[in-house]
Order: C-alpha cells, then structure tokens, then sequence
C-alpha cells in the first residue's frame, strides 16, 4: 500500500510529510518527504493551546482556543498533503491511507489521558483519502502509557538493513524517545521516554534569542555546563522510575537553569539531554551494538559528541549513526512510522506491546475515518 504519514511533534516546529509503500510488516520502498514550518502566528496559537489544555481532564475538550489550534491544526494538514503531492509530482487519488498523527496538547500517562487535536474525519473528506488518526488513546484504555509508538517501525527498518542486534533507535524531537530492538519477536522490544529532546533547549533559545532552536548549537557551544545544575536536573524522579514510561512536554521545566547566562544555560541543558540518553543504558537488557540517532537532536553537533563520546565507550565500541548515514531518514522517520502505522491499523496489527507502552497486551491503535463516512 501506498501510505502517507503526518507528522507534528513537540517541538512545535511544523509538519513532517512522508510516503513510504508497505504491507504494515515490511518496507517495499522508501518515498519523499517534505517538512513544513508553522510560521509565527501558528506557532504562537499552538503554544497557547498548550498552555490553555494544563487542567484539561476530559479528552473531548475543545473549549477556549483548544478548538482555533484544532481547525488550525487540521486545515495546516490538509494543505500541507496537498503542497506535497503537488511537490512531489503525486496522485494522491493513488494514496491508499493517510496517518495522521495530530498534535499533542495533553499527555499524562499516568492519569490516562492523552489529546492530539486534529479533525481525522474533516480531512479524509476534504482529501477523499482514509485517514487513521487518534492512535494512542485505544493503548491508554488497556492501561499502557500511549507512547512511544515508533518501535514497531523501527524494527522493521532494523531488519530491512540488517542492522547488528540489539539495536537502539533514539529519536530526539521535543522529548527523547528509545526503542530496543533485540533478536527475536517483536514482543521483546521494550521502549521509553528518556527525558527532554530539545524542548527545553528550544525554549531556553527562544526566550534568550528570539530564534526557535539553537542552530548548529551555536548557543550551548559557546557556553560551559554549569555542573552543579546539571546534577540537580539528573535528579528528577522520572529518571528513575521503571520503564515503559512516557513524558509530556511540558513534564520538565526551566527553573534549574534560571539566572544562568544564556549560552551557559544552553550548554547546560544540551548536556542534560545527552545525560538522559546515556542514563537510559541502565534499563536495557543488553548492551547495544548500534544506536541509531533520529529527530531533530540528530543534526545538534553538540548532542552528537557527547553521545559520541558517552555511548561509544566499551570494547567493541558500538556502531553509532545518524538515521541518515544508515541509510534511513532522520528527518522523516516519524512520519514514517505513522503511515506504517496507518496500514497496519487497516490490516488489524498492533502498533504497541506491553514492553513498549506497558499496555496489557498487544494492542490495535488508531480510529479509521473513511470520505463519506461523515455523510453516512
């Protein structure tokens, strides 16, 4: 099948777009992607969607400007397949499913509540196209944490190349994410949150420069770790607690590092994202021969020293590489993930394990909105 999947993380940065062609178990063929940036107004309204959905307990919630950032959010979508395949010279009546991941307003796994706003239904109408979207909500209801869901994905791109196992792809977007991937079945994978990605790094930089990420680490490069609040940000309890377990973006604040220059506080917190990452070692079962670097954070050269450094330690040193130079997207891979995950949604496989979200049991995720079923 011919998939298309959408992308907008926590960074808040825009909209990743990607084909791939898949069965929803193997990956025939890798197509384009495109990125789209959310300019500033967009930004702006989707930061106080954010803020406004804090004391949400309800999931149906659209109140206040929680249902602007919705129609704003579906409507950017929808053009944004369509800018696509006019890029990409596509048919898009030759797509057979769309997967729309939306966008994270609300993530508390430990309350059970989770809200990506995105109208799935409003755009399989307006495209003509399937849409799976509102994937995390059916893990949740059988007690998993509804994140990460990339593993699944992931596996599959590990034994498409051959990769050396056991294999850990770390996906740096707005959090940190990793996925084990070990010999044997796909119910052996285990995956978790690490910490932030670049969330607090981007807000930091925004706050202090006015730009919405650090650009080549510009910032924490001419800067120095303050070591002493460094170890107060690896003393959160998250980082402790039992895996699987997922973060919301808004899980780690920026008040450790206040009073800090601006490039110290960029240093600082890059160094706490690497941290995170290297601490997230102590809960695999076995030492990993590749690490595969993914997200935003991949293209960050000083995150990738330091996990250079930290992770390529030991006799034989692991493979570590960027999504990139093994051969795969580090840039679209979650938007990947979420067209393989569309199909699998329409073929019945599950998109989460116990060991990767803790639900009870494997589990089908993903509501389908198919054109006119709106009508009917």
């Amino acid at each position: 099948m011919k998939a298309i999947g959408l992308m907008s993380g926590t960074s808040l940065d825009g909209v990743d777009v990607a084909l791939i062609e898949t069965d929803g178990e193997t990956i025939e063929a890798f197509g384009p992607g495109n990125d789209f940036s959310y300019d500033t107004v967009e930004g702006h309204l989707l930061r106080e969607a954010l803020a406004s959905a804090v004391g949400i307990a309800n999931r149906t919630d659209r109140s206040g400007v929680l249902s602007v950032a919705e129609i704003m959010v579906t409507q950017k979508h929808i053009a944004c397949v369509k800018a696509f395949a006019s890029i990409r010279g596509l048919n898009l009546s030759e797509i057979d499913v769309i997967g729309f991941h939306g966008q994270t307003v609300v993530h508390k796994p430990e309350k059970g509540l989770t809200i990506q706003i995105g109208d799935g239904r409003g755009m399989a109408e307006s495209l003509g196209i399937p849409v799976v979207y509102d994937f995390r909500a059916a893990d949740m209801e059988e007690g998993g944490q509804g994140a990460p869901f990339a593993p699944i994905y992931h596996r599959a791109l590990a034994l498409r190349a051959g990769l050396a196992l056991p294999a850990v792809f770390v996906n740096i977007g707005g959090i940190s994410n990793i996925s084990y991937i070990p010999e044997g079945g796909e119910e052996n994978m285990i995956a978790f949150d690490a910490g932030p990605g670049n969330c607090l790094i981007d807000d930091w930089t925004l706050r202090h420069t006015g730009k919405p990420y650090d650009e080549d680490a510009r910032l924490a490069l001419s800067g120095k770790v303050n070591g002493d609040v460094l170890q107060k940000l690896l003393h959160d309890p998250f980082l402790t607690q039992p895996v699987p377990k997922s973060l919301d973006r808004l899980s780690f604040k920026l008040k450790e590092v206040e009073g800090l220059s601006p490039a110290d506080g960029a240093a600082t917190l890059t160094a706490f994202t690497v941290a995170c990452i290297a601490a997230s070692r102590h809960f695999l079962p076995e030492r990993a021969k590749t690490w595969i670097i993914c997200g935003g954070g991949a293209h960050n050269p000083y995150i990738m020293a330091g996990l250079q450094r930290v992770l390529g330690a030991g006799d034989p040193a692991p493979l570590i590489q960027t999504a990139d130079e093994a051969g795969f997207s580090t840039n679209f891979m979650e938007a990947q993930a979420f067209a393989f995950l569309a199909v699998r949604r329409l073929k019945g496989l599950p998109a989460s394990f116990p060991k990767t979200t803790g639900a009870s049991g494997p589990v089908v995720g993903g509501i389908i909105a198919e054109p006119g079923s709106a009508k009917g």
